[in-house]
């Protein structure tokens, strides 16, 4: 069976990292490519980092991106010139640059996705249905903890469950975000979504979406404890993404949740 050739991007980033040792033990991947924002003197995994450019991309049949939201438009840019898929893993866009991902995806196919986990894009359904069940009579708010070195808050993950909340409740996300905290031991609910962001540690991710009517409560959470979760889940996206139509996709739809 012919691997579908890849590229990594941000390869000296813990999940560009992950991603190239994942890459190397699946059945159905070749890592071709890997580039980083600046030129370094050494190899990682045998490969030699490259700067993003269309040499650098030429060979590959899929790019898996997780860098910051300015280096994945330059990689956006590059592979709708060389109409090549690519999943984005990157986290903290602004609306104007979503804007600019959905421009993208006319021309090539993207999957982006906030968080490449199974048992995350499930609660993230289950979220929607909790909202929509629930109802007006039930504010919610999102708590989400990582390791120190994480900069944006909140995460692209709590980003992604108060996106659940909206659709449940058929509102527009933006409309509906309330206020973001960061290292606060405790935090309110409101009519809003507020979030709360506690950077510590090592830890790997942890997320919990709770809704409260006054007389009860309902939490929905979730904990990884592997990094490799989120590198197994970009492939499986990438897997299902290669031939697939111009478009812009979601684990969602990679997993059929309907």
């Amino acid at each position: 069976m012919k691997k579908i050739n890849l590229a990594v991007t941000g390869c000296l980033g813990r999940m560009g990292q992950q991603i190239i040792k994942s890459s190397n033990i699946s059945n159905f991947f070749k890592v071709v490519s890997i580039t980083e924002s600046k030129l370094i003197n050494k190899k990682i995994y045998g490969l030699k980092p490259q700067l993003n450019s269309e040499y650098a991309f030429k060979a590959a049949n899929i790019i898996i991106d997780f860098t910051v939201p300015k280096c994945t438009l330059e990689i956006l840019k590059i592979a709708a010139k060389q109409k090549k898929s690519v999943v984005v893993g990157t986290t903290g866009f602004t609306k104007k640059e979503e804007n600019l991902i959905k421009k993208y995806s006319k021309k090539i196919p993207i999957l982006k996705a906030g968080n490449m986990s199974l048992g995350i894009n499930l609660m993230m359904h289950m979220t929607e249905i909790a909202s929509k069940s629930l109802g007006e009579k039930f504010s919610s708010k999102i708590f989400e903890v990582h390791h120190r070195h994480k900069k944006d808050y909140p995460s692209g993950t709590a980003l992604m469950l108060g996106k659940g909340i909206a659709i449940g409740k058929n509102k527009n996300f933006y409309k509906l975000m309330g206020k973001k905290y960061l290292n606060k031991k405790y935090f309110p609910y409101s009519k809003k979504i507020n979030f709360n962001s506690i950077r510590k540690n090592e830890i790997i991710g942890e997320h919990e979406v709770s809704f409260s009517s006054g007389k009860e409560i309902i939490t929905l959470n979730h904990e990884a404890f592997d990094r490799a979760l989120y590198s197994e889940g970009a492939l499986t996206a990438a897997k299902w993404l290669v031939n697939k139509k111009p478009g812009l996709y979601s684990m969602r739809d990679v997993l059929n949740f309907n």
